[in-house]
């Protein structure tokens, strides 16, 4: 086993930093701020990461195929061109309800943009439940609502075969998974995994590894976990220096590190001091394993 090492490479302090995404072209972590309302790119060469403030809160970014980027902020999916700081809406959803937004999301092996809802929190883990729904956004620009009665959708990926869909609705204390269809982006026979201790707290982003593991951040449990979905056992545990991590995806130049979002929202003076690096981006190395890199939106 190599020796696994840890550094916080940026220390903005995000309040709730999620959604990293390693943009290759770029050779960057894009990752996004959602109540500070920013979409950020770390280079790992300055060692400094930029940002876009936008006008509602931002749950997720992707690449898209034609250039620059895709995002959700607040109940709309949306285009958002990098150098001109410029955001365009491709559409809305949840326009029946009033105090939804968007929270995490990621683009399929056939180009389709996954993204799901949740009631806007009261504070942090505490909202109305149920409020919540799973969209695909389709290369058409179209919108697809596969189910609701959702509390928390967050983590999100797909097997390597491109058969399952792996799927976290938070208060469910649950790793979840679907048949899939890659052709149609259907999804359906719902089943539970991994179902988490209680001090691995809260899931909530996750990524697939070279393998087919599953690595998931365990939010209030300060750790990073690593499961066998055929098994439902827990493989590996990664502890890191703050308790509010939130999503985690491979990235560098042969994605072998780990990058991993965390937030500050929800911590008063007295456990900020505790961790100061709270809301900082957390980079892994020494793994021993590959992430696979993020697919492109379609359209």
């Amino acid at each position: 086993m190599s020796s696994v090492s840890i550094e916080c490479v940026a220390r903005e302090g995000c309040r709730i930093g999620e959604s990293p995404v390693w943009d290759e072209k770029e050779g960057a972590l894009l990752y996004v701020d959602i109540t500070g309302r920013k979409v950020c790119r770390w280079s790992p060469v300055s060692r400094q990461a930029q940002a876009i403030a936008v006008d509602a809160p931002v749950s997720s970014v992707a690449l898209r195929k034609s250039g620059d980027y895709v995002i959700t902020l607040g109940t709309r999916f949306a285009a958002l061109k990098w150098k001109e700081g410029l955001v365009t809406t491709i559409t809305q959803v949840d326009k029946d309800k009033a105090n939804t937004r968007f929270n995490d999301g990621k683009v399929d092996p056939a180009g389709r943009y996954f993204a799901g809802t949740m009631a806007e929190e009261i504070r942090p883990a505490v909202l109305e439940r149920h409020q919540g729904s799973l969209y695909t956004l389709f290369p058409d620009l179209s919108v697809v609502k596969h189910f609701d009665q959702v509390d928390i959708s967050n983590g999100l990926d797909w097997s390597l075969d491109h058969r399952t869909f792996f799927y976290i609705d938070s208060l469910s204390y649950s790793v979840d998974a679907f048949d899939y269809d890659l052709q149609t982006g259907k999804i359906g026979n719902r089943r539970s995994i991994y179902k988490l201790e209680k001090e691995e707290s809260i899931p909530d982003g996750m990524c697939i590894d070279t393998e087919g593991k599953l690595w998931v951040a365990c939010y209030d449990g300060g750790r990073v976990i690593r499961l066998d979905p055929e098994t439902g056992k827990r493989l590996q545990t990664v502890k890191l220096p703050v308790d509010k991590t939130t999503s985690c995806c491979f990235g560098g130049k042969d994605y072998s590190e780990m990058f991993v979002t965390s937030a500050s929202d929800g911590m008063d003076k007295e456990w900020l001091s505790r961790q100061p690096q709270a809301g900082g981006i957390f980079k892994i190395t020494g793994l021993g394993v590959k992430g696979v890199a993020p697919y492109p939106f379609a359209g």
